[in-house]
């Protein structure tokens, strides 16, 4: 079964750090771009960041450029985004997809402050 599994997500004040983790599974994960993006209740997917399937090319939302960080380890299956400098808009669910079309749930990665 092919899956993506957020975690890492927690109460924290404006100015604090999270990193965000999502784990892979069901599919050959280092063949495939990811990215993570974000959504508030009632609203549509926002995107957030985007990594190579090498992780060698980063790509950022102008609004994160410089506070956030995405990373990947294919030898672990897992994608990571490192939010620091956490500001109240930041606050919300962050979901992880695979560039094949894969989608993550959320609810585990919500940014509260």
């Amino acid at each position: 079964e092919v899956q993506l599994v957020e975690s890492g997500g927690g109460l924290v004040q404006p100015g604090g750090s999270l990193r965000l983790s999502c784990a892979a599974s069901g599919f050959t994960f280092s063949h495939y771009d990811m990215s993570w993006g974000r959504q508030a209740p009632g609203k549509g997917l926002e995107w957030v960041a985007r990594i190579d399937s090498a992780g060698v090319s980063t790509y950022y939302a102008d609004y994160v450029k410089g506070r956030f960080t995405i990373s990947r380890d294919n030898a672990k299956n897992t994608l990571y985004l490192q939010l620091n400098s956490l500001k109240t808009a930041d606050a919300t669910m962050y979901i992880c997809s695979s560039g094949s079309g894969t989608r993550g749930q959320g609810p585990q990665a919500t940014v509260s402050s």
